[in-house]
C-alpha cells in the first residue's frame, strides 16, 4: 500500500477549512455540520430509517473533518440509540490528530463526541481501523479506511444502508466521482439503499442512473439550490442479512486470550455465549504467562503478514485502553536488529514506508541506548506505543466486559462435537451432551484436532521463559526485544523469552532453556546476566500453536469430506456449517486475538468487515483445504 500522505490545515478567505492540494473547501461555508444534517442525514431520511433495524451501515467517500460521522453519531443518540451503527468512510488525506483537533474545536455542540474521536484517532498508517464508540462498547462502529478510494473500497466487504457521496467537487477530484469508483460504490450497496449527495452534475446522475440508481433531485443546502439522492432498485426486498435472535448462540471452546476475545466480540452484539473450558480457571495454558509483548513486525514490502500485523497491533491498543481492570502498560518497544544487515533493513523499512513517528521510527545505537539508558549492541526499530500486557488480566476483562451474555463453564473437556437437527453438540469424556448451540468457536489451541475428522495444519512449539529475581534490571522502563524480549520491572515481573522448540510438548520446566534464554539477555544487554546462575531461575513454559504460513485461522472451517463442484475456490468451498475457528495465532495471540475475534464476530453477525479482502482471504481456515484440493490431495 502506498504511505499515507496526511492533509495539509489551511483556511480560505472567510475561515472555512481549506485543501491547497485540491484547491476546495471542505464544507460549505454556510456551514459544515448543518450541512451534513441537511445534505446526508435528510437525504437519506436518517434517522427514521434506523427504527426497528437491528444493525444500520453508511459507506462515505470522504472523511474530511468528520462531521457527517459526528452529526450522524449525534442523530443516533438523539433517536435513543435505536440499533448497531456502522459508520465506514474512506479518506485518502487525513489530518494529524493536532490538526483535527484545531478543526473540531470550532464545533462545540460536538465536543462529546468529537474528544471520543480524537482519544481514538489512529497514527496514519494505510489501510483498515476500526473504532468504537457508544454507551456500551461496540453500539457505533466507525472503520476508516486510510487511502485511495479506488485501492481500497474494491477491498471493502460491506452492505451499505446508506451511502454520503462526499469529497470535493468533481471537477477538482474526478477520481472520487469516477464511473469505476460509483460502480464499486454500487456493488457494496445493499438492495433497496439509498444514497445522497451535495453535487447535482449531469454526468453523476447519468452514471448513478445507469448503474440502477433512481435519482431524484431536491432542495440544497443554503446557496446551494439543488442536491442529488437516490434510490437502489429492487425488484424483491432483501433478505436481512445479520443472525436473527434464535440463532445468536455460540459455545467457544476455549477460555484462554482467543476464546476470550471472540465471546466477548459475539456478547457485545446480544449473542449468547457458553465458553467451555478443561482448566478450572481461564488463561491457564499459553495465555498464562505473566506477561505478553505488544508490537507490530513491519516489512519494507509491506505484504499480508505486515498488513495484518499492523492492524492488529492498532486495534488492540484501542481495545485495551477502552477495558478497565488490564494490567498493561503502553511503555514503548524497542526491536533491535538482528545484524548490521537486518539494520539497514529496518531503517530502510521505515524510510521507505514513511511510517508516522507515533507509528515506529528508527532509532541508530547511539539514540537506542541514550532511550534505554544501557550500552546497546545495535540500533532498532522504536514502538512508541507498544507495551507489556498480563494476559490473564486481559481475559478476565474481556469475559467481565461480556455481562451476563457470556457463561463460562470450567473443568470440563470436550472429547467431540456432533452435528444435529438442534445444532452442535459438545460431548464430554463420559458420552453426556453438556452443551448444544448453532455455532461452535473452535478457540483452544492444538486441541482443536481432536474434535476434527482431519487435522488442521497447526503446530504445537514449546516455549519456555525465564523469570528474573529481583532488584533485576531497575533501570529498564521499557520492553526490549531482539532474538529473545525482556519485560521491564512496572510489569510485575522480569521475564525474559523465550525458547522455540517445533513440536516438543513437555512442559516441564529446563535449565538448558534457562541458559538459553540468558544468552538471549545478553543479546539484549550486555552483561545483565552476569552472576546469574541458569539452576536457580524459576520460569513457565507453554504451548504455542502455529500454521505453516504462520498467519491464523479465522473463520468457517472447510467441509473436508464434501465434494467440491468445479474448480475448487474459496468462495465457493464447501464449509462446515457453524463450525468456526479462531486459531494458530503462534506467539502473536496478544496481538491478533483482538482483531481475529472481531473479524469472527463481524462475519457470523453478517456485518462490515475490519480486514481488507485480502487479509480475509489470508487467514481463512479453508486455505489449506484449497490447496491441497488443487494439488488433488485430500483433507487439511
Amino acid at each position: 500500500m502506498s504511505p499515507v500522505v496526511p492533509a495539509e490545515l489551511a483556511f480560505a478567505g472567510d475561515g472555512t477549512p481549506f485543501s491547497p492540494a485540491y484547491g476546495d473547501i471542505y464544507h460549505s461555508s454556510q456551514g459544515g455540520l448543518d450541512q451534513a444534517r441537511h445534505v446526508f442525514l435528510g437525504g437519506n431520511d436518517l434517522p427514521a430509517r434506523w427504527l426497528g433495524r437491528d444493525s444500520f451501515s453508511i459507506l462515505e467517500t470522504g472523511f474530511g473533518l468528520g462531521l457527517n460521522f459526528l452529526a450522524t453519531w449525534q442523530a443516533w443518540k438523539a433517536a435513543g440509540e435505536p440499533c448497531r451503527l456502522h459508520f465506514i468512510s474512506v479518506e485518502k488525506h487525513p489530518f494529524h490528530r493536532d490538526d483535527l483537533a484545531t478543526l473540531l474545536a470550532r464545533f462545540p455542540e460536538l465536543a462529546i463526541e468529537a474528544d471520543e474521536l480524537l482519544r481514538q484517532w489512529p497514527p496514519l498508517t494505510p489501510g483498515f481501523h476500526r473504532l468504537h464508540f457508544g454507551t456500551q462498547f461496540g453500539q457505533v462502529t466507525l472503520t476508516l479506511l486510510f487511502g485511495d478510494a479506488l485501492e481500497l473500497l474494491p477491498r471493502l466487504t460491506a452492505q451499505a444502508d446508506a451511502i454520503y457521496l462526499d469529497g470535493f467537487a468533481p471537477s477538482k477530484n474526478p477520481e472520487l466521482w469516477s464511473p469505476d469508483l460509483l460502480a464499486t460504490i454500487t456493488r457494496l450497496a445493499a438492495p433497496g439503499a439509498s444514497l445522497a449527495t451535495w453535487s447535482v452534475v449531469g454526468e453523476l446522475r447519468r452514471g448513478l442512473e445507469n448503474l440502477g440508481w433512481q435519482c431524484e433531485r431536491r432542495r440544497g443546502f443554503s446557496f446551494k439550490r439543488e442536491m442529488l439522492v437516490a434510490q437502489r432498485k429492487i425488484a424483491v426486498p432483501p433478505a436481512p442479512t445479520f443472525q436473527p435472535a434464535s440463532q445468536r448462540r455460540a459455545l467457544v471452546i476455549g477460555a484462554g486470550l482467543a476464546g476470550a476475545a471472540v465471546a466477548e466480540a459475539l456478547a457485545r452484539r446480544h449473542w449468547q455465549v457458553d465458553i467451555l473450558e478443561r482448566h478450572a480457571a481461564p488463561a491457564q495454558e499459553a495465555s498464562g504467562n505473566p506477561a505478553g509483548v505488544l508490537l507490530p513486525l513491519p516489512a519494507k514490502d509491506d505484504a499480508i503478514a505486515a498488513r495484518l500485523s499492523r492492524a492488529c497491533y492498532l486495534y488492540a491498543l484501542r481495545r485495551l485502553a477502552d477495558l478497565p481492570d488490564v494490567r498493561w502498560s503502553p511503555c514503548g518497544v524497542l526491536q533491535l536488529a538482528r545484524d548490521a544487515a537486518h539494520e539497514t533493513l529496518q531503517r530502510a523499512t521505515v524510510e521507505s514506508l514513511q511510517l508516522p513517528p507515533d507509528f515506529a521510527a528508527f532509532l541508530d545505537r547511539a539514540d537506542a541506548a541514550a532511550l534505554i539508558g544501557h550500552a546497546l549492541p545495535i540500533g532498532g526499530w522504536w514502538f512508541p506505543s507498544g507495551g507489556w500486557v498480563q494476559p490473564q488480566s486481559f481475559c478476565a476483562a474481556l469475559l467481565a466486559a461480556g455481562g451476563e451474555r457470556i457463561r463460562t463453564h470450567f473443568g470440563i473437556e470436550i472429547v467431540a462435537l456432533r452435528p444435529s437437527e438442534n445444532g452442535w453438540q459438545a460431548i464430554d469424556a463420559q458420552g453426556k451432551i453438556v452443551a448444544i448451540a448453532p455455532h461452535v468457536i473452535l478457540a483452544n489451541a492444538y486441541a482443536a484436532n481432536a474434535l476434527l475428522p482431519h487435522p488442521l495444519p497447526l503446530e504445537p512449539i514449546r516455549g519456555q521463559i525465564s523469570i528474573l529475581p529481583p532488584p533485576a534490571l531497575t533501570g529498564v522502563r521499557h520492553v526490549i526485544c531482539r532474538d529473545g524480549y525482556l519485560t521491564p520491572p512496572t510489569a510485575g515481573t522480569v521475564c525474559v523469552g523465550a525458547s522455540f522448540d517445533r513440536g516438543d510438548t513437555d512442559l516441564t520446566l529446563r535449565v538448558a532453556d534457562h541458559a538459553g534464554n540468558l544468552r538471549r539477555l545478553e543479546e539484549i544487554l550486555p552483561g545483565a546476566a552476569d552472576g546469574i546462575d541458569p539452576a536457580t531461575l524459576d520460569g513457565r513454559a507453554g504451548l504455542r500453536t502455529a500454521t505453516r504460513d504462520r498467519l491464523p485461522l479465522i473463520g468457517t472451517l472447510a467441509d473436508t469430506m464434501a465434494i467440491a463442484d468445479g474448480e475448487p475456490a474459496l468462495a465457493t468451498l464447501p464449509r462446515r456449517q457453524g463450525l468456526h475457528g479462531l486459531l494458530g495465532l503462534g506467539a502473536r495471540g496478544m496481538v491478533w486475538a483482538p482483531l481475529a475475534a472481531e473479524l469472527l464476530a463481524a462475519q457470523l453477525n453478517g456485518e462490515p468487515l475490519p480486514l481488507e479482502r485480502e487479509l480475509v482471504t489470508a487467514v481463512d481456515p479453508a486455505r489449506f483445504h484449497l490447496r491441497a484440493l488443487r494439488r488433488g490431495k485430500a483433507g487439511l
